[in-house]
């Protein structure tokens, strides 16, 4: 069984070898294949967060024509840069349209910085983080604009990174390991604080007793309203939180070192609790809001996608899974890393090698679009961690 399973594993990077190539352009990665439905729906755009996410497997690929056309997304999106700073949600060069979303769109500028400085660290010889070093100046001013000046962490509006029809607001748990991961990157004097504030607002029930009257508050507020778990909250804003339980989240909280790393192990235990893992790694949601709920919003209908266990509100995201495994193995959890790496190349082999973008999270059923690049891209990055050790994340 051993065999067959290192034959999957080895075939499934293959696999995802021949996806990305298939989806490259000049201008860089588009988020999946081109057909009818995925032009409809913009999937056939180079996006800010996707190619920036891409570029991690493309890079470690050392496939010469992926890791120019991981190069080519970056430069497009920067080209296309907003006079302030933002990196777009998305561009379609064929037609010069760019779009910034609704409510802004902040994790793209965040992975478009991450994602410059890896390829500039993989791939010195390109000179990225040189030849962009103004717009990448312009991208943390703006962010340091769309932070709280005290407590130096992002502050959004529902909808506005990448689970784009759920009602995180405030301060945001995903975004916010993002934006540690990027100052740390970027050696802002202010990540500790961001470290710091992030873990007394995401984790309110420790035995800190912040100086700051205003934090002391909002940990009453969620202290007096819930019960601890063993995961970091979803988002906090002035009185209410998210409880749904963010995984993506909370595994790049660890992963970036914004949560405890001793808390960690209890994460992963949790996810498990809720067979969040099965049958597809990973589910994003742990327990996704009811229609009824004092979440739900009526906008989480559009498309009858955010419905419980879907989507984003409760949905198994393949590339999601990639960073899963990557927190396993940097936790030391190698079998058990391995184990979930066979269970992610069956996901990506399901309808013949479909690379779906996301399953159903009870079920288990295919749905999304097909032929989603960050799929293929985060197996590679995943294959490779467990592989050689490869680093992606700062140490320490």
């Amino acid at each position: 069984m051993h065999g067959d399973e290192t034959a999957l594993l080895e075939e499934c990077y293959r696999q995802a070898l021949l996806l990305l190539r298939e989806n490259s352009t000049p201008d860089g990665i588009l988020a999946s294949a081109r057909n009818r439905r995925s032009s409809r729906r913009n999937y056939d755009a180079i996006f800010g967060r996707d190619a920036a996410i891409c570029s991690l497997g493309m890079a470690l690929s050392g496939d010469f024509e992926l890791l120019q056309a991981a190069e080519a997304g970056l430069l497009t999106l920067a080209r296309h840069q907003a006079r302030n700073g933002q990196i777009p949600k998305f561009v379609k060069p064929e037609i010069a349209e760019v779009d910034f979303w609704y409510a802004g769109c902040v994790d793209a500028t965040v992975w478009w910085l991450i994602a410059v400085h890896f390829l500039d660290r993989v791939a010195p010889q390109l000179g990225l983080a040189e030849r962009l070093s103004a717009n990448a100046v312009r991208a943390l001013s703006w962010l340091e604009c769309q932070e709280h000046q005290g407590w130096h962490l992002l502050q959004q509006n529902d909808c506005a990174d990448w689970a784009d029809i759920m009602p995180r607001s405030g301060f945001v748990l995903y975004t916010n390991a993002l934006w540690y991961w990027a100052k740390r990157l970027y050696n802002l004097p202010t990540a500790r604080a961001t470290r710091d504030f992030a873990r007394l607002l995401f984790n309110p029930f420790d035995n800190a007793i912040p100086d700051q009257k205003r934090v002391r508050l909002m940990r009453h507020y969620v202290r007096n309203g819930s019960r601890p778990a063993p995961f970091l909250l979803s988002y906090v804003n002035f009185s209410f939180w998210g409880e749904e339980i963010d995984i993506f989240g909370n595994i790049l909280a660890y992963l970036t070192g914004l949560g405890v790393p001793s808390d960690a192990g209890k994460m992963v235990a949790g996810v498990a609790a809720l067979s969040a893992n099965d049958p597809h790694p990973v589910r994003v949601v742990g327990t996704p809001i009811e229609v009824g709920s004092p979440r739900w919003r009526p906008y989480m209908q559009r498309h009858r996608q955010n419905l419980p266990w879907q989507y984003h509100n409760g949905g198994a995201w393949p590339f999601v899974g990639g960073f899963w495994v990557v927190l396993l193995a940097m936790l030391g959890e190698r079998s058990l890393a391995r184990a979930e790496l066979v269970k992610l190349a069956l996901s990506n082999r399901v309808n013949g090698w479909e690379f779906n973008e996301w399953f159903q999270g009870q079920t288990g059923e295919p749905m999304g679009m097909p032929r989603q690049s960050w799929n293929a891209a985060m197996y590679l990055v995943a294959f490779r961690v467990l592989a050689d050790g490869t680093r992606i994340f700062p140490q320490g």
